[in-house]
Order: structure tokens, then sequence, then C-alpha cells
């Protein structure tokens, strides 16, 4: 018999160990790198074809997508650049400060008497030259330090002022010193008048500029032709150029140029090589370029598309290795998780086969949503947004037909909305109408993309927007039937838990319910007032509100066993424990959690549920037979029993929500046992209640935190308030002894 039990053991052990293999996980993981590389693989990797070069086409090659012609392109940027013209820059050269200071050097030499005529003149041949040079090279030099303009700039303006400087005949540098100091006056004022006009022009050739000083100093006010002549050379020789070529600006306007031609393209379905042409070598190499010879393939594409599968799939990976989620470590949810990505997938190629160039919004028809939709009822809320975004960058490549690029954004942002609303509208269902009017919204929703997209690149026509937004719509209505069809299926295949489920379970015609109703109605009523009692305080910590309720309902069911050992339901009649010893009456007891989980496990009631059942008491002990056996004990002589023995078997409590209810089922057991229960004996026994326990060390297997039993206790005080109204206590009634609460418990 006991080798029967093991062996029987073993194979229990073998037949689930799979749900946490890791190499389990591995595969599940690798199946959903698979099947998205071999759906992707056909809009990435293009076909190929067995040519050599020097043969003849056998039929028309055409291109797999719209792809640049790089000579053709070339050439048009090419021509581009030569039409744009030469760019100068107008430099502002303050030349008038030249003419002051020749002036003045002028006024000083001609004043001095001691100098001779043929010293002056030979210094004038050097000062004046030196001082118009030294003047630009200080604005060059200038130029140069501030970095406002360029190296090149600055050398070009200077190797061009250089060519056009401007020589004055030697004839004038004698007559020079015949002029006075009040001639040398009135010429300082029409040369820097002349000077400034002429430099604010913009002068490309100084030359030019010069033939026009004669006639400005013809209509100046200067009367004596001697100052008319030399004023003219002076201002010749202070005239420069202030245009300059800009080498670097040319070449960047020219390369801007090039940049704004458009890409020659051969596009999709155009004839690369028409059938009965020969094979040349640029047309080979075309061929080569588009990855279509079979000798030369280039496994680049395939590479690409592996890694970026990979790096999809590994996001996932990490998503759910991060995550508190039971599909971190069951690989049966995990198994579901592959199962929805993969049958999203599949609907997906489906539809694709329908597409073409002439219709191209038939993708926007499939039930994208369905896999996000599906893994929220199912598993968790973010898990199915991280889903969502993984299934909207494959629907942008399976729908993509054009190929000019490798995803159509298009699908990938009605997909992704579309996901993000059905989560959205679903994270709350509570019943099966609630899916259809999900579904309303994601079409709702992929109308408004999609006409918004289609308005965004072009005026479109009125065909191609009424196609757009009613196959959208009919995507939601399709989502909302295939999760309809699927949901109970998976429900019950890995059986999970839904809220769905929940609500349907909480239904007061199930049969397990209407069996505790009418063979326990005070079990049931108790169950009604725990399930209030702990769905507010799971709320209120943000724990599942919904199980706690349906968990509640459905703690005791064991009771149903042995209904007239349990106080609530003792109607009239003698209590069974006064006349039965305390061990015994413990047995009773302690029972009715390990019956109510095995009621539920034949009846095929979910695992959480029939965890609540089994831990909401954990490892408590039952103090009133406790010390009612010590009592016992001590008036027979005999040695106390030990408190072990009087425990529940647990576990303890592994969930927020089991022991949420448990914290509920002993309040409302205590409160109830009160007369006229008052704010503060409401109070005080609550959090006497959860103190004990936690003292008890009966929340140490599950994550409550202080904060959050002090969080439970005020909103079970709340609660209990609205339930049992506080009233005037009558002086009969202050006198009336209160029943025994631990007794009742």
């Amino acid at each position: 018999m006991n080798n029967r039990v093991t062996l029987q053991g073993k194979f229990q052990y073998r037949l689930n160990g799979w749900k946490y293999s890791a190499f389990v996980r591995f595969l599940l993981f690798l199946v959903i790198a698979a099947v998205i590389y071999f759906s992707l693989m056909p809009r990435i990797v293009p076909q190929t074809y067995d040519i050599q070069l020097g043969s003849v086409a056998e039929r028309d090659i055409l291109a797999p997508k719209a792809v640049e012609n790089e000579a053709e392109t070339y050439r048009a940027k090419e021509e581009a650049a030569q039409r744009v013209q030469p760019v100068y820059q107008v430099v502002a050269l303050r030349n008038e400060s030249a003419i002051d200071a020749v002036f003045e050097k002028l006024q000083q030499i001609n004043a001095d008497a001691e100098v001779s005529q043929t010293d002056k003149v030979n210094i004038f041949k050097t000062v004046i030259p030196t001082i118009i040079q030294d003047h630009l090279d200080r604005q060059l030099k200038a130029f140069t330090d501030s970095g406002q303009y360029g190296e090149l700039l600055v050398t070009e303006m200077r190797n061009n002022l250089r060519e056009q400087q401007y020589r004055m005949p030697e004839e004038v540098y004698y007559k020079i010193p015949r002029l006075t100091k009040e001639d040398l006056t009135a010429m300082e004022e029409v040369a820097k008048e002349i000077v400034g006009k002429l430099m604010n022009e913009q002068i490309l050739d100084a030359q030019t500029a010069r033939t026009k000083v004669p006639e400005l100093v013809n209509a100046s006010t200067l009367s004596k032709s001697l100052s008319r002549e030399i004023v003219q050379e002076l201002i010749r020789t202070a005239l420069t150029p202030n245009k300059f070529y800009d080498q670097k600006g040319t070449d960047e306007a020219r390369e801007q140029a090039r940049e704004n031609v458009k890409p020659v393209m051969i596009n999709k379905n155009d004839v690369l090589v028409a059938k009965g042409e020969p094979i040349t070598q640029d047309v080979y190499k075309r061929l080569a370029e588009l990855n279509l010879l079979r000798d030369e393939t280039s496994y680049w594409p395939h590479v690409g598309l592996l890694l970026f599968v990979l790096l999809c799939v590994a996001v996932l990976f990490i998503f759910v290795r991060q995550s508190r989620l039971p599909v971190n470590h069951n690989n049966a949810q995990l198994l579901m998780l592959a199962l929805v990505i993969v049958m999203t997938i599949a609907g997906m190629k489906v539809f694709s086969l329908a597409q073409s160039l002439e219709y191209p919004f038939i993708g926007f028809l499939a039930p994208t949503a369905m896999g996000a939709m599906l893994i929220a009822i199912l598993l968790d809320m973010h898990l199915a947004y991280a889903a969502a975004v993984l299934l909207a960058v494959i629907a942008s490549v399976v729908f993509n037909v054009d190929h000019t690029y490798p995803f159509d954004y298009r699908y990938g942002i009605v997909a992704l909305g579309s996901s993000f609303a059905a989560i959205f509208s679903i994270q709350r269902a509570s019943q099966r109408s609630s899916i259809l009017r999900a579904g309303i919204m994601v079409s709702l929703t992929g109308m408004a993309l999609i006409v918004s997209l289609l308005l965004m690149e072009e005026l479109p026509s009125r065909t191609d927007m009424l196609f757009a937004a009613s196959f959208t719509l009919g995507s939601g209505i399709l989502t909302a039937v295939f999760v309809i069809g699927l949901l109970p299926f998976l429900e019950v295949a890995f059986g999970i838990l839904s809220p769905l489920k929940l609500v349907e379970l909480s239904n007061p015609n199930h049969p397990l319910l209407r069996k505790l109703l009418t063979e326990t109605p005070g079990t049931y009523h108790h169950s009604i007032m725990v399930s209030n009692l702990s769905e507010a305080a799971a709320e209120a910590i943000g724990a599942d509100g919904l199980l706690c309720r349906v968990g509640a309902y459905y703690h005791d069911m064991g009771k149903t066993k042995r209904p007239s050992y349990f106080i609530e339901n003792q109607n009239n009649m003698g209590n069974p424990h006064d006349q039965i010893d305390p061990a015994l009456s413990k047995s009773i007891i302690v029972a009715h959690a390990r019956d109510g989980a095995e009621m539920l496990k034949e009846a095929n009631i979910p695992k959480p549920i029939r965890d609540i059942a089994e831990q909401h008491h954990g490892t408590t002990l039952l103090q009133y037979f406790y010390h009612k056996a010590r009592k016992q004990a001590e008036e027979r002589g005999e040695e106390p029993p030990e408190e072990q023995e009087f425990r529940y078997p647990g576990p303890k409590a592994q969930t927020k929500e089991a022991a949420i209810v448990g914290i509920a089922d002993c309040v409302e057991a205590a409160v109830r046992s009160l007369r006229n229960p008052t704010v503060e004996q409401i109070d005080s026994m609550v959090r006497k209640i959860i103190k004990s326990r936690l003292d008890d060390g009966q929340f140490n297997e599950c994550d409550l935190t202080l904060k959050e039993l002090d969080q439970i206790a005020k909103t079970l005080n709340e609660t209990l308030l609205g339930i049992f109204h506080s009233r005037i206590e009558y002086p009969g009634d202050i006198a009336e002894a209160k029943p025994n609460a631990a007794k009742r418990a």
C-alpha cells in the first residue's frame, strides 16, 4: 500500500513538474520567438532567383520593394548642385577710419617746417600705403579672433584686398606738400563722406567703385582743382572690395541642394528585368543589391529579423520575470500567454492574405486587440499593456504591403490604440456583456485613429475613408466575438480565475451556495457579512476585492457537514459541545476548513477560492476549548494539554486576500457577540484581533505590511459601524450581561 502511494505521488509530481520546469519555460519563449520570426519573414526577406551574369532572364523580375535608383539619384543631385549660384559674403569694412588716420598724418607732416619737401614726398610714399594696409590687417585680425568669419573666408578677403590694392601715381605724392591745413581739413570731410557712401554698397570689384569717384568729388564743395585731384587718389586708395566669394557657404548651399533632391525610386512591382533581357553587369549588380540572387543571397535580413525578434521576446521575458504574477513561475499560465499571442498573430496572418495594394485597408478588420483583451481578463492588466506593444509592432509588419520600409506605422498605431482601449475598458469587467462594450470601444478608438492618420497624410478619397472606418468598426466587433468564444475554453483549460468567472461563482443560485443557505442559514448570513467586510478592506489596500468577496461566500462551506456544532446555526437548541470532550470539539471545529477545501475541489471551484477556505484560520488557537481542556485536566490532576494540540492545522495565509478574509471572519463573529456595540468597543475589538494574529505570526507568510493592517482596521471599523448601527442604550440594556464573545467565536 505504501509503495502504491509512493508511486502515485511520484507520478503526480512528474505530471505536474512541467509547470515549474525551466527547460519548458525556455521552450515556450522559443516557440513565441519562432512564431513571430516566421510570421514576419515573408514581409522582411525578399524572394531570390537563380540568375547568372551574361544569361537571359527567363521571366519578368519585379522589384520586391521600393528601392532607390542610386545612379539616377546621384545624377539628379549633381545637376541640382551645379545650378546653385556662388555664395558671397558682404563684410562691413570701416575704411573711413583709415581716411582719418591718413589725413591726420598728412596734417602732421605738412605742418613740420623742418622736413624738406623731398623728405615729405618720400615719407608720403611709405606712410599712406602703410596706414591703409595696417588698418585692413587689424580688421582681418579682429574677424579671425572673434570667429565671426571662417578661416577660408578671411583668407579670401586677404587675397582679394591684396590683388585689388590701389597704387597712387608718383606725381600725386609731389603735390601733397603744397596743400595747406585748410585744404586738408576740407578734403578730409569730403573723402570720409564719399568713402563711407561707396563702402555701404556691395563692392565685388573695387575698380568699378573707383570709377565713380571723380563724379562724386566734382559734386562736392571742394573748389580747388589740386584738392579735387589729390582727394580722388586718396579715396581710390581707401576703397576696397567688401563682397567676397564664400567657398564654405557655396559648398554648404550645394550640399543642401543635393539633400533637397528626392531620391529617384524604383517602385515596388516595377519591372527590374524584363523577360528575355540579358543580365548585364549593371543589372546583375542591382539584383545583388536587392538580395535577389540565390547564389549570393545576403543573410543580413535574416540576421536583422532574428535579432529584432529576440529583442522583442527578451523584453517580454524580462517583463514576465520581474512581475509578481503567477505567470512568473507557473508554466501553465505562460503556456496560455504564448497561446493567446500565437492565436492573435495567426488571426493577423489570415487577414493579411486578403491584402493588396488595391485593397490595403482590409488589415484593419483583423482583431488585433483580441490578445490584449484576453490577457487583461485572464492574467494581468500590466502584462496586457506589454503584450499590446509587442502585437502592435508585429501588426505594423504583417500588414505592410508597400515594403518601402519594414513597418507601416498606421497599422501599428491603430493596433496599439485599439488594444489600450480594450484593456482600459475591460479591466473592471464583471459581466460577459462588458466584453461587447469593450469591443465597441475598440471600434470607436480604431475609427478615430485611422481617420486622423489618413487626414494627416493627405486628403484621402471618400472611398478610402469609408473602407478604413468600416473595417476598424468590424474589427472591434470581431474582437468581442472571439474573446467571448475563447474565454470559457481558456478559463477551464488553464484553471484561470477571471473577474467574470468570479461573478458567476457569486451567483446565489450556485449549488454550493444554495446548499449553504438551506442547510446552514446562520453560516450563510455570516459569510455574507464577512464578504462585505473583506471586500471593503481589500479594496482599501489595493488587493483583489472581488476575490475576497467570493472567497468569503465559500470560506465556511465545510460547516455544512456538521452544522449544529457551530453556534450561528444553533437556533433554539442546546450546544452539543457542552456534552463532549474539548479535544473532540476541537477536531470537529478545525475540520471545517479542510472539509470545505475538499468540497470545493470536488465541485471544481478554482484553487484561489479553495486556498481561502483552507487558510482563513491559519494556525490560530481555539482558545475556548484549549482553556476548557486545561481546566478539566487540572480538576482531574492530569498534565495540561499542549497548546499546539488545539491549533488549526493551517497552512497560514499565503495571500493578502486569504489573510483579509480570516481577519474579517474573526471580527464579524466577535463584534456580533456584542450587544449594542459602541464605536470604541468596535475599534478596540478590531485592533485587538489584528494585533493578536500579528503577534501569533499568522501574517508571516503573506506580504501584508503594518501600514496595510492599519488601513484594514480603519476600513473594518467604518464598515462595521454601517452594519451595526449605534443606538441609545436603555437602563435595562445596561444591566444585562454580555454573552461570552470567546465562546460564540
